[in-house]
């Protein structure tokens, strides 16, 4: 466990002796994603399943959560877990894609009451993504629990950095219960600028930044990045069994469009399609695992995007035969690589067109459209970001809870 107050930035990480028995085995139950071939550890203890180690600091509070579907302990949501446990929790904020997970992407997240549980629902993904003053009277402390996949701009993270702000700013304590991160055995792209920071890029870091929920939580605490250079109470129940050598295969899928592993991994990498024309397979069934356009110059395979609900409901190029790659095949050991946008480049007769305004947004940086029409290759590229990058790395090792990759 890691522990930070205000004005301090001490770490101390605690582990206890004797701990409920949930182990990556039990979290299997829950529909777990598909194309797992990564190892995985059968005494891995994620934060939300060790109870008896944050339950005590529970005791008397009024607890608001920020959670998704991939809050589980076990196969049990951990609002059912903690509700079971007598805790008092009075309120729930819905991220991106909402409690359940099944709000379509883009889509407007909005306030309500859970039917299960009847507690109320508090939107943090619509003109409100930081709780305000209103919004936390009457809770005493937040938990966050939700599944990372390790890319800076998986907004799960920018949510957790306005709950944090709030809470300091709002004088609440704040529990990170940490999950392991499929991306997390390596860093790499390029460290945001200032200039080009937004909900899909809210901290200067790399496009995969190696940590954990919990790690970048204490970077955000101890590089002063809240308003103000504030720091917020927080208490990280750290991830039993967990390093940064070992890769790890998710027990429910972390959002709608990434359905498996392999969508997980090339996510780094093909989401800086959103930046283009190309589609990446939103509208099938196979999102983050195909990349096309409608114009057979681009490949073989062929996919139609069809509006799903719960998933895409607006897919670029709907209702178009899309032409391209299908990487269902393709090792699940997927690394960020610039391969295949510069590939699709290459080949498109609308280069002038190719990018849309997000494309910066999403690379983190500015001249990056530049660098492409000039020609430059992929390792002319990645190396005017190594310096950011190892600058980045010697900060990062500051913050680390766990054993690192290299």
């Amino acid at each position: 466990m890691w522990q930070g107050s205000n004005g301090s930035k001490l770490t101390n990480i605690i582990k206890i002796l004797v701990l409920p028995i949930f182990t990556i085995s039990s979290l299997w139950a829950c529909s777990a994603p598909q194309n797992n071939t990564a190892p995985l550890s059968n005494d891995l203890i994620v934060g939300a399943a060790k109870l008896e180690e944050y339950l005590p600091l529970l005791e008397g509070q009024q607890v608001g959560l920020v959670v998704n579907q991939t809050s589980v302990v076990g196969s049990t949501h951990l609002v059912d877990t903690l509700l079971a446990r007598g805790v008092k929790v009075v309120k729930i904020f819905s991220p991106e894609h909402g409690f359940r997970g099944d709000a379509p992407d883009g889509e407007t997240v909005k306030d309500g009451i859970d039917i299960k549980t009847q507690l109320p629902l508090v939107s943090l993904y619509g003109k409100v993504k930081k709780p305000t003053p209103e919004q936390l009277e009457g809770v005493d402390i937040i938990i966050f629990d939700i599944q990372d996949v390790g890319a800076r701009f998986y907004t799960f993270i920018s949510t957790m950095h306005y709950v944090m702000e709030a809470c300091a700013e709002n004088d609440k304590s704040i529990i990170i219960l940490d999950r392991p991160n499929p991306n997390g055995h390596y860093v790499a792209g390029p460290v945001r600028e200032e200039e080009q920071k937004s909900f899909v890029g809210y901290h200067p870091i790399p496009i995969v930044h190696g940590l954990t929920i919990g790690e970048l939580a204490q970077m955000i605490n101890g590089e002063g990045w809240l308003a103000g250079e504030l720091t917020t109470n927080v208490t990280v129940i750290d991830v039993d069994g967990y390093d940064h050598k070992t890769r790890y295969s998710l027990p429910v899928k972390p959002s709608p469009n990434l359905p498996n592993d392999l969508a997980i991994n090339l996510y780094p990498s093909l989401c800086l399609f959103e930046g283009t024309k190309i589609s990446v397979g939103r509208g099938t069934t196979y999102p983050f695992q195909v990349i096309g356009y409608p114009d057979s110059t681009f490949g073989d395979f062929n996919f139609t995007p069809i509006s799903i609900p719960n998933m895409s409901k607006y897919p670029p190029h709907e209702n178009q035969e899309c032409y391209g790659v299908d990487f269902r095949e393709e090792d699940i050991d997927q690394q960020f690589t610039l391969k295949y946008l510069l590939e699709f480049y290459s080949k498109a007769d609308f280069k002038d067109e190719f990018f849309n305004n997000y494309i910066n947004r999403l690379v983190g940086y500015s001249n990056f459209v530049d660098q492409v029409r000039s020609g430059m290759t992929e390792q002319e590229i990645t190396a005017t970001w190594q310096a950011d990058i190892k600058a980045y790395k010697k900060i990062r090792k500051k913050y680390l809870l766990y054993p690192d990759f290299e």
